[in-house]
C-alpha cells in the first residue's frame, strides 16, 4: 500500500462528506426564510441515515459478489454486510490503500446522491417521510445502480459505458428519482399564481463555493490513486464549472439583458455536474466543449417544467438529470485514445453504449422511485398539510426558526 494514495483518499472522502453541507446551502438559500431549516436538515439527515445503511446492508449490495439473472450481474450479496470482511488490508479492492478507506469514499457518494433529489421537492414534503424515503432508497436504488457501474455489474461490464465519478450513478440517477418523486408529490401551493424568490442567495453562492471546492475529491478522488490521472480529473473539473458558468451568464446577457449570481453558480454547478462522468477520460480541449454544451444546453432546460407543468422547485431536473446525460453522452464522444473510447477515435459504438446506459439508469431510477413515492403516499403521505406548507416547514416540522430578529 502507498501512504501518499491513502492520504489522498482520505483527504478525498472529506471533501466529497463536504459537499454535502454545500449543498444544503446551496439549496437553502433559494428557498423562501421560513423553509431553510427544513430545507437544510433535509440534506444534512442523509449523513446519518445513508451511513448507517450503507454498513449494514448498502456497501455490500454495491460491491461484493454477484447474484445474476438471465447472465447479467445485477445486483451483489450480502458477504459485506456490516462491512465485517473489510479492514485496514487492501485484499477486496486491490487498490493501494486499505479496503475501509474504499468503502469510506463510496460512502460519501452514496449519501449526496439522495440529498441531490431535496431540491426538486422543496417546501412541502414531509420530513418523516423524507427520512423513510432516503433510507429505502439508498438500498433499492443507490447500491444496485452503482453495482451495475462500479461494482462488476452489467452496465460497465456487458453493456461497456464509461463513468469516472458518477454521472450515471449519482447525477443521472438523482435526477430521474428527483422527477418521479415530484410526479407523485404534486406542486407547492401557489406555484405559477405567486412569485416564489430565493430568500438568500448569499447563502446559496457560499453553497456553491462549497460545492466546487468538494468536487476535486469528487472528481479527482475518483482516480483511486494520487497520480497524473488524478491530476487531470482535477484539471478537466475546473475547466468545465468555469467554462459552463461563463456561457450561462453569457446566454442570460443575451435572452434577458442581465447577468446574474443565481445564474453563474447555477451554470458552474452544471458544469461539474456534465464533467463528472468524463473527467478522467477527457482533456482540457474535451472538458471546455463539456463545459459549453452544459451551460447552453441546462440553461435552454429551465423551461422543461413550464413546458411539461411539473414544480422541480430548485431545478434539479435542468442542472442534474440534463447535466449528467450531456456529460455521459459527450464522455462517448470526446473519450480521448489512451481510455480506448470516443467517437473520433474508436467510432459510434462507444457513443451508442453511453446512450443505452442513460436509458437503463433513467429507467430504473424512474421507475423504482416512482413505485416507491407511491407506496410512502398511500401509508405515511408525502405532503405536509396546507395549513403546515405556509405556515412554513421550519416551525410546523421542526419547531425552529431560521431568523429571530432582536426585540
Amino acid at each position: 500500500m502507498d501512504s501518499g494514495a491513502t492520504a489522498w483518499m482520505l483527504t478525498s472522502c472529506a471533501l466529497v462528506l463536504f459537499m454535502t453541507p454545500g449543498l444544503a446551502f446551496f439549496y437553502g438559500g433559494m428557498v423562501r426564510s421560513k423553509n431553510v431549516l427544513g430545507m437544510l436538515m433535509k440534506n444534512y439527515v442523509a449523513m446519518g441515515i445513508v451511513t448507517i445503511t450503507w454498513v449494514l446492508v448498502g456497501a455490500s449490495l454495491a460491491f461484493s459478489g454477484a447474484v445474476e439473472i438471465g447472465g447479467y450481474n445485477v445486483i451483489g450479496n450480502f458477504d459485506l454486510w456490516g462491512l465485517r470482511e473489510l479492514g485496514m488490508s487492501n485484499d477486496h479492492f486491490g487498490l493501494p490503500y486499505p479496503d475501509n478507506v474504499q468503502m469510506m469514499f463510496q460512502l460519501m457518494f452514496a449519501i449526496i446522491t439522495p440529498a441531490l433529489i431535496s431540491g426538486a421537492i422543496a417546501e412541502r414534503m414531509k420530513f418523516t417521510t423524507w427520512a423513510v424515503f432516503v433510507a429505502i432508497w439508498s438500498i433499492i436504488v443507490y447500491a444496485p445502480m452503482a453495482h451495475w457501474v462500479w461494482g462488476g455489474g452489467f452496465i460497465a461490464d456487458q453493456v461497456g459505458a464509461f463513468d469516472f465519478a458518477g454521472g450515471l450513478v449519482v447525477h443521472i440517477n438523482a435526477g430521474a428519482a428527483a422527477l418521479a418523486l415530484l410526479l407523485v408529490l404534486g406542486k407547492r401551493t401557489g406555484w405559477r399564481q405567486q412569485a416564489i424568490r430565493p430568500h438568500s442567495l448569499p447563502l446559496t453562492i457560499l453553497g456553491a463555493g462549497m460545492l466546487w471546492f468538494g468536487w476535486f475529491g469528487f472528481n479527482a478522488g475518483s482516480a483511486f490513486n494520487a497520480d497524473e490521472f488524478a491530476g487531470n480529473a482535477f484539471l478537466t473539473t475546473q475547466i468545465a464549472a468555469a467554462v459552463a458558468a461563463t456561457v450561462w451568464i453569457l446566454a442570460e446577457q443575451v435572452m434577458h439583458g442581465k447577468p446574474t449570481t443565481l445564474g453563474f453558480v447555477s451554470g458552474a454547478v452544471a458544469g461539474l455536474v456534465a464533467i463528472t462522468p468524463a473527467a478522467g477520460f477527457v482533456g482540457p480541449l474535451g472538458a471546455m466543449a463539456i463545459g459549453a454544451a452544459s451551460g447552453l444546453i441546462c440553461f435552454s432546460a429551465l423551461r422543461l417544467k413550464f413546458m411539461f407543468n411539473f414544480d422541480d422547485s430548485l431545478d434539479v431536473i435542468a442542472v442534474h438529470l440534463v447535466g449528467g446525460i450531456i456529460g455521459a453522452l459527450l464522455t462517448g464522444l470526446l473519450a480521448e485514445e489512451l481510455y480506448s473510447g470516443g467517437l473520433f477515435v474508436a467510432g459510434i459504438e462507444q457513443f451508442g453504449r453511453q446512450a443505452l446506459s442513460v436509458v437503463i439508469a433513467f429507467a430504473f431510477s424512474f421507475g423504482m422511485t416512482f413505485i416507491l413515492a407511491k407506496v410512502l403516499d398511500m401509508t405515511m403521505g408525502l405532503r405536509v398539510t396546507v395549513v403546515e406548507e405556509q405556515s412554513g416547514l421550519d416551525l410546523s416540522l421542526h419547531e425552529e426558526q431560521s431568523y429571530v430578529m432582536a426585540e
